[in-house]
């Protein structure tokens, strides 16, 4: 069993909780809030951009909590720390938890510092520990049939990909402090937009030319961004466009759009269950799964990872600053 522990109570705090507690090769051993009331006060009430499986108080009736890290680090003796902390808090609470020798889950984005992230990495490996970033996107099933068409040429070689992601403004939580704070989450760039910026980095590679677009929100100057993004050897084309500008209440929703040679693939929130595969002369619906698995599959992973003695080959650390380098491009 790994010993874990949950630092941050937030919508990703509680959602990896849930998930640890059903992970039959985990142990939650305790939740780390700064603000220990946060914790009775989240499991009673929904927040986030969308839902994601719940759990019941009486679950967490033998997990210990804790208001100090450092505190909970010594009495714990965790193997393995999931942090789901504000970005800016990131890099600090990480290297902590390294410098104990416990392995790290730790939430996008990675950190808006790119050299502050190449110290994490080899700090990591200095102290031979996993450091993984939470790029769900990933994990979830319908990115992953798209990887695996693209990978395998099912459909020909693949043209043209559009990713889009839009949300209401984040107001649950601390949001509200962190639109006082202009700037210091990464806006929806880092915290949105990224996860369709890593997965066509994952899937295609890093572009040779970005072409970028972008307004502002309440939380940073690239709170909408609109990119096409160009390889010029592959002749392959991708667009990236999403935000946070909506109003609080406007519904989460992210999509997919694909021209290959033989086929194109739409994936998008009126039809969440199925791909729809279409030709000159047919279409096809084929089941896209539950997007929420990806949150119990990244941890899985990660704790099979640990298990096995293995790095995260899925999804590297430098494969995440990667990505973190790509945003840049966007601003």
């Amino acid at each position: 069993m790994i010993k874990t522990v949950v630092l941050g109570f937030g919508f990703m705090g509680k959602t990896h909780t849930g998930n640890l507690l059903k992970n039959p090769n985990a142990q939650l051993v305790a939740i780390v809030d700064k603000n220990i009331e946060n914790i009775q006060k989240n499991l009673k009430e929904d927040s986030g951009n969308f839902s994601t499986d719940s759990f019941s108080e009486d679950e967490l009736l033998k997990v210990n909590v804790y208001a100090d890290f450092e505190e909970c680090l010594k009495a714990e003796k965790p193997d393995a720390c999931v942090i789901a902390v504000h970005t800016n808090l990131h890099v600090e609470m990480a290297k902590v938890a390294l410098e104990s020798g416990c392995h790290v889950f730790l939430e996008k984005p990675f950190t808006l510092d790119v050299e502050e992230g190449q110290k994490l990495i080899d700090l990591a490996r200095l102290k031979n520990r996993i450091l993984m970033i939470g790029l769900v996107v990933r994990f979830m099933p319908a990115y992953l049939k798209l990887k695996s068409w693209i990978d395998t040429g099912k459909f020909g070689r693949l043209e043209f990909l559009s990713l889009s992601r839009f949300s209401g403004v984040p107001a649950w939580g601390q949001w509200k402090d962190k639109q006082k704070d202009f700037g210091s989450s990464g806006g929806a760039l880092f915290d949105l937009v990224i996860h369709d910026i890593d997965f066509a980095q994952w899937v295609c590679g890093v572009p040779d030319e970005i072409n970028a677009n972008s307004l502002p929100g309440k939380l940073s100057n690239h709170d909408y961004v609109s990119a096409l993004w160009s390889y010029c050897k592959k002749n392959l084309h991708v667009k990236i466009e999403g935000g946070n500008t909506f109003h609080t209440e406007y519904p989460f929703q992210a999509s997919i759009s694909a021209r290959f040679e033989n086929a194109s693939v739409l994936y998008y929130p009126k039809d969440p269950e199925n791909i729809m595969v279409t030709t000159d002369t047919e279409t096809t619906l084929i089941p896209a799964g539950d997007a929420n698995d990806g949150f119990s599959g990244e941890l899985d992973y990660f704790v099979s990872c640990i298990a096995e003695n293995r790095h995260p080959e899925k999804c590297t650390p430098e494969s995440a600053l990667e990505s973190i380098k790509i945003c840049y491009r966007h601003t």
